[in-house]
């Protein structure tokens, strides 16, 4: 029997490999247990163009009530009009292979209402 780490890696890169002829902006998530990250990545170069996290002094402010639903929206809204005030309003949404549903999902939305177009 596979871990779930080696089935994540697997989708994490069949994503990525079908992202590779996209010139968009990526956003990136990345979820652990206690803590998320959003990063826009530029897709040429790979450097961070903005990023936001519930580590951050920001996201800690954020989230008063720990990991929830709730904080992974307002993190994704954080990302979002950071990006926005920052000219990019497309960009391609890489889950990093996590599955697209609760607090991944939230991220997303929470991008959307502040903005961004994926």
């Amino acid at each position: 029997m596979k871990s779930s780490v080696l089935l994540r890696e697997r989708r994490k890169n069949r994503q990525r490999y079908k992202m590779r002829a996209c010139s968009k902006p990526r956003l990136v998530i990345y979820r652990s247990n206690k803590n998320v990250y959003a990063q826009i990545i530029e897709a040429k170069t790979g450097n961070v163009l903005f990023s936001a996290s519930s580590v951050s002094r920001a996201g800690r402010k954020l989230s008063n009530k720990g990991w929830t639903v709730e904080t992974a929206e307002k993190i994704g809204q954080a990302i979002g009009n950071k990006a926005v005030a920052g000219g990019i309003t497309e960009v391609v949404f890489d889950r990093s292979g996590f599955l697209y549903h609760g607090r991944v999902k939230a991220i997303a939305d929470g991008a959307r209402a502040a903005g961004l177009v994926f």
